[in-house]
């Protein structure tokens, strides 16, 4: 696999009067990369321009070596939105059967993907009678079938229980030794630390990158939530 999965170059959003992605530039590559910031910092718009879901004003973005949200990349790449994207009147078995057929996957991966995310005993169960963590496991779910090269997971752990949110960093852990890529996004500090890679991100920007220990390191910091905010006060600071 390329080194870099995934090539954002001066990537410019605006959406009204506000500049919300101001020219970042990046590089991704396999393994599990955490995006980390405050609500409202422009975390889910990056994510939307990586899958071709976002207008943008200039600058590119590359996916396996093809522009974000091309044809060939529609099995190649997994995205889980914030709300979960499944029908409510559908069971659990039936959501990933429907979308198995819209990707044109092998339908025997649909027990593989219910597996995946611990719903083997709600499978039979209608989405709209899920809890809201169970509902964002189907969505996750959808997004593991075809077994994508990249996957773009917006806040999927947000709400659930400490024990479900290892479990699934656990999972993130193992698509990416697979080869995959898989960038999840949190404004949760404490999950930062499942990361192999971090990028800290504020107001638009990357302020940091690099492994949990390294940003603590350079820092000086305790923790993650600590380096985040001596980042941001040295900003302020040289501003």
């Amino acid at each position: 696999m390329m080194k870099n999965v995934i090539e954002v170059r001066d990537l410019v959003v605006v959406r009204g009067s506000r500049e919300v992605l101001p020219g970042i530039s990046l590089d991704i590559g396999a393994g599990v990369a955490g995006l980390l910031g405050p609500s409202g910092c422009g975390k889910t718009t990056l994510m939307r321009c990586l899958v071709g879901a976002q207008r943008v004003r200039s600058g590119t973005v590359e996916v396996l070596g093809e522009p974000a949200g091309s044809p060939p990349l529609r099995t190649r790449v997994g995205y889980v939105t914030q709300a979960a994207s499944v029908y409510d009147d559908l069971t659990v078995a039936e959501n990933l059967a429907f979308f198995a057929r819209v990707l044109g996957v092998d339908p025997g991966q649909v027990d593989e993907a219910v597996a995946a995310v611990g719903l083997d005993d709600h499978r039979s169960q209608v989405v709209g009678s899920l809890s809201g963590g169970q509902r964002s496991r189907v969505s996750l779910a959808v997004a593991l079938l075809g077994t994508p090269d990249v996957l773009v997971l917006d806040e999927p752990t947000v709400g659930l229980d400490p024990v479900l949110r290892r479990d699934l960093w656990e999972l993130f852990h193992r698509i990416a030794e697979g080869g995959a890529a898989v960038l999840v996004s949190s404004h949760v500090m404490d999950e930062a630390e499942r990361s192999d890679r971090l990028l800290l991100m504020r107001e638009g920007r990357i302020i940091a990158d690099g492994s949990p220990e390294q940003i603590r390191e350079r820092t000086g910091a305790r923790d993650i939530e600590q380096a985040f905010l001596r980042l941001v006060e040295g900003q302020e600071e040289v501003a």
